[in-house]
């Protein structure tokens, strides 16, 4: 989300319409790049960009090893960043015949044809129902990492239940079916029809339940487990046979970020990637624990793995409750003055 770069003190909740506008652990600063470091996370690699400043999804390539794409969160350019291994921009990818209103996330999936492409989501809703419908679009992922512009596709979705604010996708990678979980403290998981198209409008079926507040998902590379993540926190699932997230495996602490919104997992399917939106800020690579990592024979492989950090901050629930309860109050205030 955007519009939100007043720094949270003293486990305060800063609130824009409704909707929290930037959440910040009282301990970590908007100017600190390291503020999960403490606790001895790995940093795969530190956003430096300058023109980077709101990175709110993350997506690992499918075509050129080491590298991340990411973008900003509204209001700017619709461009999407392919990141090497250090961190730096190696290529800028522009959407030609798309809008940035409100970028969320992104995913990794295929197109019509069965070669890769990029998923991006401009499914944020600040005001909680404004927008009659949200855009998902899809982009080829490119041969040749260089950069360039390209032809985007739209796929124009509504939820059945009508409008919500929501800032996560997530593609199965078996399926190729999209799914979007909302941003609320009742979330819930939505499916997109098997085949998108691109006239008229998408449906999206609520499947089942998503955390409170989430800000970002993923599926397993070999689409056996997905994660969906939330400011304190991420939930680890198993996928049933129906290619839908199923039971949670586990739920699992993440480092302390200025504004933790994006999270993928490794193209080894071992690890998850987790990152904030704000300037100079580090991406942090957390193994997954061993019920959901992949089988040796079923990883596509780990080179270059980094099995360091991951120690888990048991203050990071505490803090999490603190803050659910100053965002319902501000939510429901909020509510209640959109009534008058």
């Amino acid at each position: 989300m955007s519009a939100r770069r007043t720094a949270v003190r003293a486990g305060t909740a800063v609130v824009l319409a409704g909707a929290p506008v930037c959440l910040l652990p009282p301990t970590a600063s908007a100017s600190s790049p390291a503020a999960g470091t403490g606790r001895g996370d790995a940093v795969a690699f530190t956003i430096k960009d300058p023109r980077i400043t709101e990175s709110s999804g993350l997506a690992a390539s499918a075509l050129h090893r080491g590298v991340v794409y990411t973008h900003n969160d509204s209001g700017g350019v619709p461009q999407v960043y392919a990141l090497g291994p250090d961190g730096k921009v190696a290529a800028v990818l522009t959407l030609a015949g798309a809008g940035a209103r409100d970028w969320e996330a992104m995913a990794l999936g295929r197109d019509g044809r069965g070669r890769p492409a990029i998923f991006v989501a401009d499914i944020g809703d600040n005001l909680g129902g404004a927008w009659p419908y949200v855009t998902v679009y899809r982009i080829p992922e490119p041969t040749r990492l260089v950069s360039q512009t390209l032809r985007a596709t739209p796929f124009r979705m509504k939820y059945e239940d009508g409008p919500r604010n929501a800032e996560t996708i997530m593609v199965n990678p078996r399926t190729n079916r999209l799914y979007i979980a909302s941003k609320l403290f009742g979330g819930k998981v939505y499916e997109a029809p098997a085949r998108l198209r691109t006239g008229g409008f998408n449906t999206l079926r609520e499947t089942g339940d998503a955390p409170p507040i989430a800000t970002d998902g993923a599926f397993a590379p070999d689409g056996r487990t997905c994660v969906i993540r939330t400011y304190f926190g991420a939930r680890l699932y198993s996928v049933g046979a129906d290619g839908r997230p199923g039971k949670t495996i586990k739920s699992l602490d993440l480092p302390r970020q200025v504004q933790g919104e994006s999270v993928a997992y490794t193209p080894d399917g071992r690890s998850l990637l987790v990152g904030s939106e704000g300037g100079n800020q580090p991406v942090y690579r957390l193994p997954l624990p061993e019920e959901a990592r992949p089988s040796p024979a079923s990883s596509p492989g780990s080179a270059g793995e980094d099995t360091t950090g991951g120690r888990r901050d048991a203050t990071n629930t505490r803090t999490a409750l603190l803050f659910a309860l100053a965002i319902a109050g501000a939510v429901g205030y909020g509510l209640v003055r959109r009534r008058r």
